[in-house]
């Protein structure tokens, strides 16, 4: 099992996805797709922004957020919203935490955030006034905080 678990609930951007591809290869997080995704995943430029890492990086696709979610049995879910009042370097990271982030015009529905399973709901600060990062920048922030905390098992 992946040391910790990132999940793009809808992603439609293919770059997004093909970067946090790469972001996952590198640090061995678990990258989960939420459907319906907003592109096709042999789309060149997913491709290209993953290059030749698609093949390193553990990619799994979910029908839905119910599916993911019974697939991470054992995971505390932190939903990132600019909402949320606790930043992520306040959460103490445990191996099997998965990260859920929403699609990138909108974020994560209101359903979704109210989804049981959630644990917390995160937010990564930021300066007054902007709306939001981008959602590839977003995963690896988030996701190289997590891993920092348990002490970059599997790095080098």
């Amino acid at each position: 099992m992946a040391t910790l678990h990132v999940i793009f609930d809808n992603p439609v951007i293919p770059p997004n996805t093909g970067n946090a591809i790469r972001m996952c290869a590198g640090t061995g997080a678990h990258l989960h797709l939420v459907e319906p995704l907003g592109f096709d995943l042999s789309e060149k430029h997913l491709r290209r922004a993953g290059l030749d890492y698609h093949d390193l990086a553990e990619v799994t696709v979910h029908a839905d957020l119910d599916a993911c979610f019974a697939a991470l049995p054992d995971s505390r879910i932190f939903a990132f919203t600019t909402r949320a009042g606790t930043w992520h370097t306040q959460v103490a990271w445990r191996e099997g935490d998965a990260m859920l982030f929403g699609t990138e015009p909108t974020g994560l529905p209101e359903e979704h955030l109210a989804h049981p399973r959630i644990e917390h709901e995160v937010r990564i600060p930021m300066v007054p006034g902007r709306r939001s990062m981008n959602l590839s920048n977003s995963a690896a922030v988030a996701t190289y905080e997590a891993w920092r905390q348990l002490g970059f098992p599997g790095g080098m």
